[in-house]
């Protein structure tokens, strides 16, 4: 699989907490719903591109080696996020099949952290399991801390227009998933008010 080849990793990346990132690989364009993990190769793609922010080290050979199933398990993954996101952003509780969904995800490939002394003392992630299913578990593991603590309150869906992103209101003033949402939504604004303008 020649995974340099795949930019961008097929999904839009906007700094979100990884499993926010990972829920966001099922977006719209001009309104559009886009499928950002299409076969293995965008996974591979997707997971290169986050990879500095992976709670598991993948190598270059670790990501030519994802597999239809890989795809799988993160595809469902999503699909959980994205439900416990819109159960959070509407208040609700989440379904109960969908949290023992995300407990199974985050209990795949057991991982440790170990201490290595040379050349110098640092730290090593250890798995039980393949590289790239612990990162996948890792992300569900990150998605139960995000879904039980504190950034549960700060979670909102973009409000822009044919949206249908999540992300974390980090300040008070954020209101759209990225600038380009947020002016799409001025512009549309603008477009009604002066479209009423003309008929009235």
């Amino acid at each position: 699989m020649e995974v340099a080849l795949l930019m961008n990793g097929g999904a839009p990346l906007l700094g979100e907490p990884p499993p926010i990132e990972l829920g966001n690989t099922s977006y719209a364009a001009r309104g559009r719903p886009k499928e950002g993990l299409q076969n293995a190769e965008h996974l591979a793609a997707w997971l290169r591109d986050m990879r500095p922010r992976l709670a598991v080290p993948l190598t270059d050979a670790d990501l030519r080696e994802v597999t239809d199933g890989d795809l799988r398990a993160a595809r469902e993954l999503r699909d959980v996020i994205r439900a416990l996101a819109a159960s959070a952003v509407d208040g609700r509780d989440p379904d109960a099949a969908t949290v023992a969904a995300l407990n199974r995800h985050a209990g795949q490939a057991p991982r440790w952290r170990e201490l290595r002394t040379d050349p110098e003392p640092h730290v090593t992630v250890r798995t039980t399991g393949r590289p790239v299913e612990a990162a996948i578990a890792a992300l569900a593991e990150e998605a139960v801390e995000l879904f039980a603590g504190p950034l549960r309150r700060e979670l909102r869906a973009c409000p822009g227009p044919g949206c249908v992103l999540y992300f974390v209101r980090d300040t008070s003033r954020r209101e759209w998933c990225s600038a380009g949402c947020g002016n799409r939504a001025r512009a549309a604004r603008h477009y009604a008010k002066v479209r009423q303008a003309d008929q009235g």
